[in-house]
């Protein structure tokens, strides 16, 4: 063999021995990387069964199965109704998101300074998802409209952040919607307590109208925000006034669909001519009061077209938290003689301090009852 080959064949062997180590480092590189990323995962990130034990699991309106923190710090209310109940059951302070309409409840805002700060990711029926992961919530409340929307729920999924759908169509399904968001926000004895008082509430007012039979109970038109939208059967005004002891005219008739609003036409309404109109916008009644259009009906002319109480919500609202309080004031306005021994002014007071620990002075509980001066108004928010 010559010098020169023998040359060749150390030069290969010191390549292979060069090889072999590089392949071994490698191994350990490999082995360390390892090591190191289940010590981030140990450090940063719960095992799985703390991480279990630390959610709860909860069916939302839609019979979706969500995993939602044990204790909730954050609270993104996407819904109005969702927001009202949040503060009635004492977590106000925690919510982080909110719809505009939150924001011009007066009561709620003069109750709870942080909505007014509280960021606005849904707008114009549309989540901005941005602006959500911005606030970062631990739980998100939406109602059943958003959830019928592919596109919004895609959005939400790609959040990460757990989102229960909240909706109802009846009393039952309103208190079941109470029961679950105080579940969820660790506030279940409060909610409880609140559906107690709900239940109390129907209760006194049906004793009391077992003394007027169904064919003499009064004909009345529910006006909701606009003069002519109106309830559907199957609603929850539907079934709110049908406690309170009125004869609903537009119910179980061909009414307009617009998106989940309905509306009658006015020549309806002529036709139906109800005894009483209720109405839930400030502004409205007057309207109607003052209108031409409007001066053939019975209610009309003898001036018993009622403007609605307005308090942390426009009572009787189809999203409104203070449905009881709703059925009580109606029951009155309907059958004074009835319920003359039923004292608003003191059930409102009594209201608001139990359920919202707030004290409200005599002339506020008077605005609320007249329903005028308790939101502001779209315009001026823009």
């Amino acid at each position: 063999m010559t010098e020169r080959e023998c040359n060749s064949i150390k030069i290969m062997k010191k390549v292979l021995a060069l090889r072999a180590l590089i392949f071994v480092l490698l191994i350990i590189v490999s082995i360390i990387a390892a090591g190191c990323s289940d010590g981030y995962q140990s450090a940063f990130r719960p095992p799985v069964g703390a991480r279990k034990a630390e959610m709860i699991t909860v069916r939302d309106y839609a019979g979706r199965i969500v995993e939602v923190p044990v204790k909730v710090e954050r609270i993104g209310c996407l819904y109005a109704f969702c927001g009202h109940v949040v503060a009635m059951l004492g977590k106000g302070e925690n919510i982080v998101a909110v719809v505009e309409g939150l924001k011009r409840d007066k009561l709620l805002t003069q109750m709870l300074p942080n909505i007014k700060e509280a960021a606005a990711p849904y707008t114009g029926g549309a989540v901005n998802l941005e602006e959500l992961i911005k606030a970062d919530p631990d739980v998100v409340f939406i109602r059943g409209e958003t959830a019928r929307n592919k596109g919004e729920m895609e959005k939400l999924a790609k959040s990460g952040i757990p989102y229960l759908v909240v909706d109802y169509r009846n009393i039952e399904e309103q208190q079941y919607a109470i029961g679950l968001i105080g579940q969820v926000i660790g506030a279940r004895t409060k909610a409880q307590r609140y559906n107690e008082y709900y239940q109390r509430c129907i209760e006194r007012v049906q004793k009391d109208l077992k003394a007027v039979p169904a064919n003499k109970r009064v004909r009345v038109y529910h006006s909701v925000n606009e003069a002519t939208r109106t309830d559907a059967r199957d609603t929850l005004p539907a079934d709110w006034m049908q406690v309170a002891g009125a004869n609903n005219v537009s119910v179980n008739q061909d009414l307009k669909l617009i998106g989940d609003k309905y509306f009658a036409s006015l020549e309806q309404i002529i036709l139906w001519d109800p005894a009483v109109i209720l109405v839930n916008e400030s502004g409205v009644a007057d309207y109607i009061l003052n209108s031409r259009q409007w001066s053939s009906l019975s209610a009309v002319k003898n001036r018993k077209v009622y403007q609605m109480p307005n308090g942390i919500s426009r009572w009787g609202h189809p999203g409104s938290l203070e449905t009881p309080m709703a059925i009580l004031w109606t029951a009155k306005t309907l059958y004074p003689n009835l319920f003359s021994g039923l004292d608003m002014v003191s059930e409102t007071k009594s209201f608001y301090k139990e359920f919202y620990n707030y004290d409200l002075p005599e002339e506020l509980v008077r605005q609320i009852l007249s329903g005028k001066g308790m939101r502001v108004s779209k315009e001026s928010t823009r």
